[in-house]
Protein backbone atom coordinates (compact mmCIF):
# COMPACT_ATOMS: atom_id res chain seq x y z
CA UNK A 1 0.00 0.00 0.00
CA UNK A 2 2.85 2.44 0.64
CA UNK A 3 4.24 1.94 -3.12
CA UNK A 4 0.72 2.64 -4.50
CA UNK A 5 0.69 6.19 -1.75
CA UNK A 6 4.40 6.67 -3.21
CA UNK A 7 3.13 6.05 -7.10
CA UNK A 8 0.25 8.64 -6.16
CA UNK A 9 2.46 11.38 -5.26
CA UNK A 10 4.86 11.03 -8.19
CA UNK A 11 1.87 11.37 -10.52
CA UNK A 12 0.44 14.60 -8.59
CA UNK A 13 4.22 15.96 -7.97
CA UNK A 14 4.52 15.19 -11.87
CA UNK A 15 1.31 17.05 -12.52
CA UNK A 16 2.38 20.14 -10.23
CA UNK A 17 6.06 20.35 -12.37
CA UNK A 18 4.02 20.59 -15.20
CA UNK A 19 1.09 23.08 -14.37
CA UNK A 20 0.77 26.81 -13.90
CA UNK A 21 0.39 29.98 -15.13
CA UNK A 22 3.16 29.35 -17.80
CA UNK A 23 1.96 25.74 -18.90
CA UNK A 24 4.95 23.05 -19.20
CA UNK A 25 4.56 20.49 -22.03
CA UNK A 26 5.28 17.14 -21.71
CA UNK A 27 7.68 16.72 -24.34
CA UNK A 28 9.69 19.74 -22.89
CA UNK A 29 9.59 18.10 -19.68
CA UNK A 30 11.07 14.99 -21.26
CA UNK A 31 13.57 16.80 -22.65
CA UNK A 32 14.37 18.38 -19.37
CA UNK A 33 14.70 15.10 -18.04
CA UNK A 34 16.96 13.82 -20.56
CA UNK A 35 19.07 16.43 -20.59
CA UNK A 36 18.29 17.17 -24.11
CA UNK A 37 16.31 20.57 -23.17
CA UNK A 38 18.32 23.88 -24.43
CA UNK A 39 20.07 26.06 -21.56
CA UNK A 40 18.15 29.10 -22.40
CA UNK A 41 15.44 27.51 -22.36
CA UNK A 42 12.86 29.44 -20.76
CA UNK A 43 10.99 25.64 -19.03
CA UNK A 44 14.49 25.08 -17.56
CA UNK A 45 14.10 27.74 -15.57
CA UNK A 46 10.38 27.39 -14.56
CA UNK A 47 11.10 23.40 -13.32
CA UNK A 48 14.48 23.43 -12.09
CA UNK A 49 14.29 27.30 -10.43
CA UNK A 50 10.82 27.47 -9.32
CA UNK A 51 8.65 25.11 -9.28
CA UNK A 52 10.58 21.99 -8.30
CA UNK A 53 11.95 23.36 -4.57
CA UNK A 54 8.61 24.45 -4.36
CA UNK A 55 6.96 21.14 -4.74
CA UNK A 56 9.58 19.44 -2.27
CA UNK A 57 9.10 21.82 -0.15
CA UNK A 58 5.36 21.28 -0.29
CA UNK A 59 5.74 17.32 -0.21
CA UNK A 60 8.48 17.56 3.18
CA UNK A 61 5.61 19.42 4.87
CA UNK A 62 2.52 17.39 4.40
CA UNK A 63 4.58 14.74 5.06
CA UNK A 64 5.49 16.40 8.53
CA UNK A 65 2.72 17.42 9.42
CA UNK A 66 0.68 14.21 8.57
CA UNK A 67 3.33 12.17 10.34
CA UNK A 68 2.74 14.76 13.39
CA UNK A 69 -0.85 14.47 13.44
CA UNK A 70 -0.68 10.47 13.21
CA UNK A 71 1.60 10.73 16.76
CA UNK A 72 0.07 13.52 18.48
CA UNK A 73 -3.72 11.36 17.94
CA UNK A 74 -1.86 8.15 19.21
CA UNK A 75 0.23 9.75 22.33
CA UNK A 76 -2.58 11.79 23.96
CA UNK A 77 -5.45 9.36 22.19
CA UNK A 78 -7.45 12.05 21.21
CA UNK A 79 -8.71 12.88 17.47
CA UNK A 80 -8.71 16.17 17.27
CA UNK A 81 -4.86 15.96 18.37
CA UNK A 82 -2.46 17.65 15.73
CA UNK A 83 0.75 18.94 15.36
CA UNK A 84 -0.22 22.21 16.02
CA UNK A 85 -1.65 21.75 19.52
CA UNK A 86 1.10 21.91 21.64
CA UNK A 87 1.34 25.85 20.88
CA UNK A 88 4.12 24.84 18.53
CA UNK A 89 2.38 26.75 15.43
CA UNK A 90 1.81 30.06 16.94
CA UNK A 91 5.08 29.90 18.59
CA UNK A 92 6.82 29.60 15.59
CA UNK A 93 4.04 32.36 13.95
CA UNK A 94 5.39 34.80 16.89
CA UNK A 95 8.85 34.38 15.92
CA UNK A 96 8.09 34.51 12.28
CA UNK A 97 6.11 38.02 12.94
CA UNK A 98 9.05 39.21 15.25
CA UNK A 99 11.62 38.51 12.32
CA UNK A 100 9.35 40.61 9.72
CA UNK A 101 8.85 43.30 12.17
CA UNK A 102 12.69 43.53 12.27
CA UNK A 103 13.19 43.54 8.88
CA UNK A 104 15.02 39.58 7.98
CA UNK A 105 14.44 38.24 4.96
CA UNK A 106 13.11 34.75 4.35
CA UNK A 107 16.32 33.09 3.27
CA UNK A 108 17.97 33.08 7.22
CA UNK A 109 16.45 35.73 8.99
CA UNK A 110 12.82 34.44 9.54
CA UNK A 111 13.14 30.79 9.19
CA UNK A 112 15.52 31.74 12.25
CA UNK A 113 13.23 33.71 14.39
CA UNK A 114 10.22 31.25 13.57
CA UNK A 115 12.13 27.80 14.79
CA UNK A 116 13.05 30.28 17.89
CA UNK A 117 9.53 30.57 18.88
CA UNK A 118 9.14 26.88 18.11
CA UNK A 119 11.70 26.02 20.32
CA UNK A 120 10.46 28.32 23.41
CA UNK A 121 6.69 26.96 22.76
CA UNK A 122 8.16 23.25 23.31
CA UNK A 123 10.20 24.49 25.87
CA UNK A 124 7.23 25.84 27.77
CA UNK A 125 5.04 23.00 27.72
CA UNK A 126 7.14 20.62 28.83
CA UNK A 127 8.45 22.79 31.69
CA UNK A 128 5.23 23.77 32.72
CA UNK A 129 2.94 21.24 31.31
CA UNK A 130 5.02 18.35 33.30
CA UNK A 131 5.95 20.10 36.30
CA UNK A 132 3.98 18.19 38.52
CA UNK A 133 1.95 15.75 36.79
CA UNK A 134 4.56 14.02 34.47
CA UNK A 135 3.28 13.58 30.88
CA UNK A 136 -0.53 13.44 31.41
CA UNK A 137 -2.07 14.05 28.51
CA UNK A 138 -4.31 16.36 29.67
CA UNK A 139 -2.60 18.78 31.53
CA UNK A 140 0.01 18.86 28.06
CA UNK A 141 -2.96 19.48 25.86
CA UNK A 142 -4.36 22.32 28.11
CA UNK A 143 -0.83 23.61 28.83
CA UNK A 144 -0.85 23.52 24.53
CA UNK A 145 -4.33 25.26 24.03
CA UNK A 146 -3.46 28.05 26.71
CA UNK A 147 0.16 28.98 25.05
CA UNK A 148 -1.77 28.86 21.20
CA UNK A 149 -4.22 31.44 23.18
CA UNK A 150 -1.11 33.53 24.98
CA UNK A 151 1.16 33.30 21.16
CA UNK A 152 -2.05 34.54 19.21
CA UNK A 153 -2.94 37.62 20.91
CA UNK A 154 0.90 38.83 20.99
CA UNK A 155 0.16 38.08 16.99
CA UNK A 156 -2.84 40.11 16.49
CA UNK A 157 -1.48 42.75 18.78
CA UNK A 158 1.63 43.35 16.36
CA UNK A 159 -0.72 42.99 13.24
CA UNK A 160 -3.16 45.81 14.66
CA UNK A 161 0.38 47.93 15.09
CA UNK A 162 1.47 47.54 11.50
CA UNK A 163 -0.11 49.63 8.48
CA UNK A 164 2.37 49.07 6.13
CA UNK A 165 4.00 46.22 3.31
CA UNK A 166 4.65 44.20 6.34
CA UNK A 167 1.38 43.76 6.97
CA UNK A 168 0.61 41.25 3.89
CA UNK A 169 3.75 39.76 4.27
CA UNK A 170 2.70 39.11 7.27
CA UNK A 171 -0.80 37.70 6.79
CA UNK A 172 0.15 35.73 4.10
CA UNK A 173 2.69 33.63 5.80
CA UNK A 174 0.39 33.13 8.53
CA UNK A 175 -2.11 31.11 5.96
CA UNK A 176 1.29 29.15 4.45
CA UNK A 177 3.27 30.64 1.99
CA UNK A 178 5.59 28.10 -0.52
CA UNK A 179 6.43 30.97 -2.79
CA UNK A 180 10.04 31.53 -0.27
CA UNK A 181 11.46 27.66 -1.20
CA UNK A 182 15.07 27.34 -1.97
CA UNK A 183 17.10 24.70 -2.37
CA UNK A 184 19.49 25.97 0.87
CA UNK A 185 16.01 24.96 2.60
CA UNK A 186 15.89 21.55 1.16
CA UNK A 187 19.29 21.18 2.19
CA UNK A 188 18.38 21.27 6.16
CA UNK A 189 14.71 20.39 6.19
CA UNK A 190 15.42 16.80 4.21
CA UNK A 191 17.94 14.96 6.34
CA UNK A 192 15.98 16.18 9.20
CA UNK A 193 12.52 15.04 8.04
CA UNK A 194 14.31 11.56 7.11
CA UNK A 195 15.73 11.25 10.03
CA UNK A 196 12.41 11.92 12.39
CA UNK A 197 10.24 9.53 10.16
CA UNK A 198 12.87 6.89 10.86
CA UNK A 199 13.01 7.21 14.70
CA UNK A 200 9.23 7.23 15.08
CA UNK A 201 8.29 4.46 12.12
CA UNK A 202 10.71 2.68 14.98
CA UNK A 203 7.66 3.64 18.16
CA UNK A 204 5.35 2.03 16.22
CA UNK A 205 4.72 -0.42 18.11
CA UNK A 206 4.92 1.75 21.66
CA UNK A 207 2.20 3.68 19.62
CA UNK A 208 -0.10 0.55 18.85
CA UNK A 209 -0.08 -0.21 22.76
CA UNK A 210 -0.28 3.31 24.27
CA UNK A 211 -3.40 3.60 22.54
CA UNK A 212 -5.05 1.11 23.62
CA UNK A 213 -4.72 2.20 26.95
CA UNK A 214 -1.59 3.91 29.28
CA UNK A 215 -2.25 1.36 31.88
CA UNK A 216 -2.11 -2.00 29.26
CA UNK A 217 1.41 -0.53 27.55
CA UNK A 218 2.60 -0.48 30.71
CA UNK A 219 2.04 -4.11 31.90
CA UNK A 220 3.31 -4.99 28.54
CA UNK A 221 6.59 -3.59 28.67
CA UNK A 222 6.43 0.07 27.31
CA UNK A 223 7.98 3.06 29.09
CA UNK A 224 5.13 5.22 28.10
CA UNK A 225 6.69 8.22 29.45
CA UNK A 226 9.83 8.37 27.84
CA UNK A 227 7.97 7.23 24.71
CA UNK A 228 5.85 10.19 24.86
CA UNK A 229 8.64 12.72 25.76
CA UNK A 230 10.95 11.34 22.95
CA UNK A 231 8.14 11.83 20.53
CA UNK A 232 6.54 15.21 21.32
CA UNK A 233 10.24 16.85 21.61
CA UNK A 234 11.06 15.30 18.22
CA UNK A 235 7.41 16.02 16.74
CA UNK A 236 7.23 19.68 18.31
CA UNK A 237 11.01 20.13 16.62
CA UNK A 238 10.19 18.85 13.27
CA UNK A 239 7.10 20.92 13.20
CA UNK A 240 8.81 24.25 13.99
CA UNK A 241 11.76 23.52 11.78
CA UNK A 242 8.60 23.24 8.76
CA UNK A 243 6.63 25.57 9.83
CA UNK A 244 9.51 27.95 9.90
CA UNK A 245 9.98 27.56 6.12
CA UNK A 246 6.18 26.40 5.00
CA UNK A 247 4.06 29.04 7.23
CA UNK A 248 1.03 27.74 8.99
CA UNK A 249 -0.76 25.12 7.00
CA UNK A 250 -3.76 23.24 8.80
CA UNK A 251 -5.85 20.58 8.27
CA UNK A 252 -3.35 18.13 7.15
CA UNK A 253 -2.10 16.85 10.42
CA UNK A 254 -5.41 16.59 11.57
CA UNK A 255 -7.28 15.40 8.28
CA UNK A 256 -4.95 13.03 6.62
CA UNK A 257 -3.99 10.94 9.38
CA UNK A 258 -7.86 10.31 9.84
CA UNK A 259 -8.11 9.15 6.28
CA UNK A 260 -5.25 6.77 6.44
CA UNK A 261 -6.91 5.35 9.66
CA UNK A 262 -10.74 4.78 8.35
CA UNK A 263 -8.71 3.09 5.16
CA UNK A 264 -6.24 0.92 7.01
CA UNK A 265 -6.97 1.05 10.57
CA UNK A 266 -4.66 1.63 13.74
CA UNK A 267 -1.65 -0.68 12.82
CA UNK A 268 1.20 1.97 13.20
CA UNK A 269 3.40 0.33 11.50
CA UNK A 270 1.34 0.88 8.03
CA UNK A 271 -0.72 3.86 9.38
CA UNK A 272 2.83 6.16 9.71
CA UNK A 273 4.43 5.43 5.77
CA UNK A 274 0.71 5.75 4.44
CA UNK A 275 -0.44 9.28 6.42
CA UNK A 276 2.85 10.53 5.49
CA UNK A 277 2.47 9.76 1.78
CA UNK A 278 -1.19 10.76 1.95
CA UNK A 279 0.03 14.69 3.89
CA UNK A 280 2.97 14.84 0.86
CA UNK A 281 0.30 14.25 -1.81
CA UNK A 282 -2.67 16.16 -0.55
CA UNK A 283 -0.10 19.55 0.41
CA UNK A 284 1.55 19.30 -3.23
CA UNK A 285 -2.18 19.24 -4.95
CA UNK A 286 -3.38 21.79 -2.78
CA UNK A 287 -0.37 23.92 -3.26
CA UNK A 288 -1.42 23.40 -7.25
CA UNK A 289 -4.71 24.49 -7.05
CA UNK A 290 -3.44 27.52 -4.70
CA UNK A 291 -1.34 28.47 -8.08
CA UNK A 292 -4.22 28.09 -10.44
CA UNK A 293 -7.65 29.32 -9.23
CA UNK A 294 -6.72 32.99 -9.40
CA UNK A 295 -4.10 32.55 -11.65
CA UNK A 296 -1.57 34.64 -12.38
CA UNK A 297 -2.06 35.49 -9.14
CA UNK A 298 -1.76 32.57 -5.90
CA UNK A 299 -3.78 31.94 -3.05
CA UNK A 300 -1.97 31.04 0.34
CA UNK A 301 -1.75 27.43 0.58
CA UNK A 302 -3.18 27.24 3.81
CA UNK A 303 -6.55 28.74 2.60
CA UNK A 304 -6.56 26.02 -0.13
CA UNK A 305 -6.17 23.46 2.74
CA UNK A 306 -9.03 24.47 4.41
CA UNK A 307 -11.55 25.09 1.76
CA UNK A 308 -10.93 21.59 0.37
CA UNK A 309 -10.19 19.81 4.00
CA UNK A 310 -12.97 21.06 6.25
CA UNK A 311 -15.75 19.87 4.13
CA UNK A 312 -14.83 16.47 2.89
CA UNK A 313 -13.97 15.48 6.41
CA UNK A 314 -17.31 16.71 7.64
CA UNK A 315 -18.84 14.68 4.93
CA UNK A 316 -16.63 11.46 6.03
CA UNK A 317 -17.71 11.72 10.11
CA UNK A 318 -21.37 12.55 9.03
CA UNK A 319 -20.95 8.83 6.46
CA UNK A 320 -18.52 6.78 8.13
CA UNK A 321 -17.67 8.49 12.29
CA UNK A 322 -14.92 8.80 12.62
CA UNK A 323 -13.56 5.16 13.36
CA UNK A 324 -11.01 6.28 15.91
CA UNK A 325 -11.48 3.15 17.60
CA UNK A 326 -11.22 0.80 14.55
CA UNK A 327 -8.19 -2.26 14.78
Amino acid sequence: MSLVMALVLFLVGLASLLLGTAEVPFGKFMALASGSLNADDPARLIVLRIRLPRMILAGLAGFSLALGGVVFQALLRNPLADPFILGVSSGSAFGAIVGILLGFTFSVGIPFTSFAGALLAVYLVLALGTKKMGMESATILLTGVILNAFFTAVIMFFISIVADSRLHTMLFWLYGDLSQSRYASLVVLTPAVIAVSIILFGFAKELNLITTGEEIALQLGVDVEKAKRVCLVLVSLLTGLVVSFSGLIGFIGLIVPHLARMAFGSDHRLLIPVASLGGATFLIAADTLARLLISPGELPVGVVTAFLGAPFFLYLLGARGSQWSRS
